[in-house]
């Protein structure tokens, strides 16, 4: 049977190994990366459209990326705002995409397109730390 301190030290090996983990994963860029783009929009709905095409026009090229539209539920005076979230399963997902993004005239008029549903108020990039 293990006695309290043998149980201690087995909890503090885990926690570290799995708190090395998410650092080695941020290190070597295999950790999710998350961008979200707060917006307003007249039109929540024609911009979630709008998203699925997006989400479409990148995955026919071949990105990894996911794409979702979320509305503040629970968020105070913030309720009702509007959040676009794009998920990579890593920086260089995210940086391959980057790339996809820049030659296609398809992905250019689809942007362009979107200026006339949405204003940004807000563009952040998280990485994961939790694996």
């Amino acid at each position: 049977m293990l006695n309290r301190r043998t149980l201690a030290v087995a909890v503090m090996i885990i926690a570290a190994s799995a708190i090395g983990s998410a650092l080695f994963a941020q290190m070597t860029g295999t950790a999710s990366v998350l961008r979200v783009v707060v917006v307003q929009t007249a039109d929540p709905a024609a911009y979630a459209a709008a998203i699925a095409e997006g989400q479409a026009i990148l995955t026919g090229l071949g990105s990894e990326a996911t794409i979702r539209v979320w509305q503040a539920r629970f968020a105070g005076e913030d309720t009702g705002s509007i959040v676009a979230a794009i998920e990579w399963p890593s920086m260089s997902a995210m940086a391959a995409d980057d790339e996809l993004m820049g030659g296609s005239e398809e992905m250019d008029a689809w942007l362009a397109g979107l200026s006339e549903l949405r204003t940004i108020v807000s563009d952040s990039l998280y990485q994961e730390i939790t694996q």
